[in-house]
């Protein structure tokens, strides 16, 4: 099913993957509750830009509230119950990925739908469709036509015979991703959230594969950054179902995306990391408090709001316990608070901003100025010093 030449732009491309993952993989171990953070942050990311591709109008703000247990009153509590179910295919996934005896096979692919779906019988979760669906936007009308509902199963079985011979077939597993993604898509075998299934798909290629860390499995943020891209780059499957069908231009479109978001995630967590350990000394050693408190502040430093509801979803704290966190940051000057009772929301401040700067022996910016210049000129001034040289 569908034929691909290995160009030299793709080989190229499979090279420059393997040198980003060796020099990922010689930067030492980043401190564990870092890369807790780190993957709950990519996560909601992800979540956040693939749903929206799908019409579920959520934001990186309201996925980050909804999988805290603290969902806005503006989200329905159907898009709230997606963004959970999504979260749950992602964490099922990177279970199962190094699962002893693991095999891939099609009810796989129907417990990726069913949770992608949050459950939802009445919406299809966890079952094929039963009817010929049609793939089209506003803007281009009908742009594809899968094949018939009975050929599916078959299909579905023949796409995860192929994975599980795909290794000792020599393929590369970035490549191996894409043409997983580029498969599940043509066969469009759910009657909704095709494209989640194949875009998580995708990921657990990668995770099988031994690309655990989380820049090898974040493409969706760079996806919903650059839809048009993404729509176009299925074009190759033309206009109807065609096992035979060139999609050598998605693979390359794939590739690159790829590359792209591993060296953007590499420089931009260069950074987040060592702001979040300027800020964790900051608690421990300034403040004498635990190391979880880091997670309030972290998120303050970037702008967001945080609740009681929202903290304690964070930390697994009681109420009572969060509350004492929350103020004892803003007694510190750290954080400052708005509104009264369940509906207070703590903020970042110009203090937090300056206790950065002198953990970090900056330069102590301008207290005046807006939070927001404070924090650009913060992140800049430590990308510029603690960034590694340019990935090789």
């Amino acid at each position: 099913m569908y034929v691909y030449q290995l160009t030299e732009a793709l080989a190229s491309l499979l090279d420059r993957i393997e040198t980003l993952r060796s020099a990922l993989d010689t930067r030492g171990v980043l401190p564990r509750r870092w890369l807790g953070r780190l993957r709950r942050d990519l996560e909601t990311e992800a979540i956040a830009a693939s749903t929206s591709m799908e019409g579920i109008p959520v934001t990186v703000e309201d996925v980050r509230r909804i999988l805290a247990h603290d969902r806005p009153s503006g989200v329905s509590e159907r898009d709230a119950a997606l963004v959970v179910g999504y979260r749950d295919a992602m964490d099922f996934v990177l279970r199962r990925s190094d699962a002893a005896g693991f095999t891939w096979q099609s009810e796989l692919v129907v417990a990726i739908h069913d949770r992608v779906m949050g459950g939802d019988f009445a919406a299809g979760a966890g079952s094929f469709r039963r009817g010929q669906v049609f793939v089209g936007s506003a803007t281009r009308g009908l742009v594809y036509l899968p094949p018939a509902a009975e050929a599916v199963p078959s299909l579905i079985d023949a796409l995860t015979e192929w994975l599980d011979q795909a290794e000792a077939m020599g393929i590369p597993v970035a490549l191996q991703a894409a043409l997983a993604h580029i498969r599940l898509a043509g066969i469009h075998p759910f009657s909704d959230g095709n494209g989640r299934v194949a875009r998580i798909l995708a990921s657990m290629v990668m995770l099988r594969g031994g690309y655990r860390l989380p820049e090898f499995t974040s493409l969706e943020e760079w996806w919903g950054a650059h839809q048009d891209r993404y729509y176009r780059a299925f074009d190759c499957l033309g206009p109807a179902w065609d096992p035979e069908a060139d999609v050598t231009p998605f693979l390359l479109a794939h590739l690159q995306a790829q590359v792209t978001q591993i060296e953007a995630l590499s420089l931009r967590h260069a950074t987040e990391a060592a702001i979040w350990t300027l800020l964790e000394d900051l608690v421990t050693e300034d403040l004498d408090g635990p190391p979880r408190l880091a997670n309030a502040l972290f998120d303050a430093f970037f702008g967001r709001d945080i609740t009681n509801r929202y903290y304690r979803g964070l930390v697994d704290l009681g109420p009572a316990t969060a509350a004492s966190d929350l103020r004892r940051l803003r007694a510190a000057g750290l954080l400052r608070s708005e509104g009264a009772g369940r509906g207070t929301r703590y903020l970042g401040t110009p203090e937090l901003m300056l206790a950065v700067a002198g953990a970090a022996g900056l330069e102590r910016p301008d207290r005046q100025a807006p939070l927001e210049a404070l924090r650009a000129s913060l992140v800049a001034d430590l990308a510029t010093r603690i960034h590694p040289a340019p990935m090789p």
